[in-house]
């Protein structure tokens, strides 16, 4: 059984009013035309809805059952037309995104700042994690895109690659053994070093600058945080290797003595999406400004 949505509001107008004829007028209607949907209610539902009592238009007992219900109904309308609203006007909904800490903290929080004030009813959820994780997340459509460190290998997946961030070499300021300006793995391979989880790819990035050279590093802790590391590091627990942005700031290299690496390494970003992912006008705002992203300028002493 279906119900017409303009026979039920007819129905509301007339209890509200009291009358036919006053509620034809809110309407825009004729006073037959309102009776007609009346009547047409009725004989639907099988029931009769309105009586009068005293000159006035009243609900009978399943009149009044019917009205609760469609209030609810009218208030549901009008829910569901805001919500279009959104959509037909202008940039709305939302998108689930993944990305590693160090990206969440230190590059993501102008763009998306930007993207709020650009498309305020544009929502962008992002939730923080490794690369496998998020690989397997996208190719299970339980996130829309996410920013992530190279390789990935997935057939599934379209692979933009962004953003190459450098790595550096940080020690405590308090450490005062002699090092070189742009250390090498030869010179860092026998001090303690604080160390990047393993078995991720920012970490298989970092051994494999020492194996280059047939050399291991010695981790004396292994975390799963860069924040944490440079705070071990800063306490003189060893040294460390992170992400150039996540000490590009001064405020985020307090304690903290920053070399380039000799030779360079750094790390891939890129954006990976289903191939087959449809592109709302919300999410094809997303791509475009990571699209846009550039390394945050290092911040002079």
């Amino acid at each position: 059984m279906t119900l017409n949505l303009d026979h039920l509001r007819s129905f509301a107008e007339v209890i509200d009013s009291g009358s036919f004829s006053a509620a034809a007028e809110r309407l825009g209607l004729t006073q037959p035309a309102v009776s007609l949907q009346i009547r047409q209610l009725e004989r639907r539902l099988g029931v009769r809805l309105i009586e009068r009592v005293a000159r006035r238009a009243t609900p009978t007992p399943a009149g009044t059952e019917l009205l609760e219900h469609a209030r609810r109904i009218e208030a549901a309308v009008e829910d569901a037309m805001h919500a279009m609203a959104g959509h037909h006007q202008g940039i709305s909904g939302r998108v689930g995104m993944g990305t590693g800490a160090t990206a969440c903290i230190h590059l993501l929080p102008p763009l998306l700042g930007e993207l709020h004030r650009a498309f305020p009813a544009l929502e962008v959820q992002v939730s923080t994690g490794n690369t496998a994780q998020f690989v397997k997340a996208v190719e299970d459509n339980r996130l829309d895109l996410a920013l992530v460190t190279l390789p990935v290998s997935s057939r599934s997946l379209q692979v933009t690659p962004v953003l190459e961030d450098e790595f550096v070499a940080i020690f405590a300021e308090t450490d005062a053994s002699s090092v070189a300006a742009a250390p090498t793995p030869e010179a860092l391979a026998e001090r303690p070093m604080v160390v990047f989880e393993a078995h991720t790819n920012t970490r298989q990035l970092i051994d494999d600058w020492f194996l280059q050279v047939g050399l291991r590093p010695k981790p004396t802790m292994e975390l799963g945080s860069i924040e944490a590391i440079k705070e071990m590091v800063a306490a003189g627990l060893g040294f460390g290797i992170v992400p150039a942005m996540a000490v590009a700031a001064r405020r985020h290299r307090r304690g903290l003595r920053v070399l380039p690496l000799q030779p360079a390494l750094s790390r891939t970003l890129a954006i990976v999406m289903r191939q087959d992912k449809p592109l709302n006008r919300g999410l094809q705002q997303v791509v475009q400004a990571l699209r846009s992203l550039t390394p945050p300028a290092v911040e002079s002493l």
